[in-house]
């Protein structure tokens, strides 16, 4: 088990990517606190991680909530003893599908605000407790959209660019005190994606199951390998690099996107 005796935090971890995530570390051995917003599917997500041999703990939390994030973080580590990852994967409110022209300030904006400000709180948050206890592993997820020239990505490569950064500087400053920060990409899942999920971010994207499968199959076209990076594969990459065999890893992005995004 490549996370045996770890303790990991997940915020968001009811979202498509956070929970495969999650039953994937719980798999690996790791005690899963799950955290969000809504208690309920992360209940019901506990009980899977369970079920499977595994052990889970659910806390609402608000993840732009300095104090409620504080107060968890806190919680978590004189419960377990430890903190030894944490993975935020709260979504940010990206906007795309509109020319940056035609773009409110606030729809650009949003995506920055909300990412940043909430990685923030709970990356600070776990690299107090982790540079007390000498080891730690923060992990971030961000599309890969930071390093292209894609036409029509509205608010996502700004948002990519600032948790990239935020990413690095962490890494600079908590390694000497045996925390590693890592980035991955990922982009195009399709077990992530719902025609509901898509037009959230893109309101000119109205698919039905059949446009879906489409738009999942022309991204798979571009890629790389020729398919589209599975819910697993993003979630083995996770593990192994929270995990002690990553101990190497620090301060940069492993390209989950099966070529998508080309480095």
């Amino acid at each position: 088990m490549l996370l045996k005796g770890k303790n990991a935090i997940i915020y968001g971890a009811a979202g498509g990517t956070g929970r495969g995530v999650a039953l994937t570390f719980g798999r690996e051995g790791a005690r899963v606190f799950l955290a969000g917003r809504t208690p309920q599917p992360l209940q019901q997500l506990a009980a899977e991680i369970e079920a499977q041999g595994g052990a889970a703990e659910v806390t609402a939390v608000d993840a732009l909530d300095e104090r409620a994030v504080d107060e968890h973080m806190a919680a978590v580590a004189a419960q377990a003893g430890s903190v030894d990852i944490s993975f935020n994967l709260i979504p940010r409110g990206d906007v795309q599908g509109i020319p940056l022209v035609d773009m409110s300030t606030a729809d650009y904006l949003h995506a920055v605000v909300t990412g940043l400000t909430s990685h923030f709180l709970t990356a600070r948050a776990a690299a107090r407790t982790m540079v007390k206890q000498g080891s730690g592993v923060l992990l971030m997820l961000t599309s890969g959209s930071s390093q292209g020239v894609v036409p029509m990505m509205g608010s996502t490569p700004p948002a990519d660019a600032a948790m990239e950064s935020l990413m690095r500087c962490l890494a600079a400053e908590l390694g000497p005190h045996g925390v590693r920060v890592v980035g991955m990409w990922t982009a195009g899942v399709p077990e992530t994606l719902t025609p509901e999920k898509i037009a959230a971010v893109n309101r000119t994207m109205q698919l039905d199951s059949a446009g879906l499968e489409r738009l999942v199959e022309g991204l798979a076209s571009m890629t790389m390998l020729r398919r589209a990076p599975s819910l697993a594969n993003v979630a083995d990459a996770a593990a192994f690099l929270a995990s002690d065999r990553a101990a190497g890893i620090t301060g940069t992005i492993t390209n989950v996107t099966c070529g998508l995004v080309p480095v």
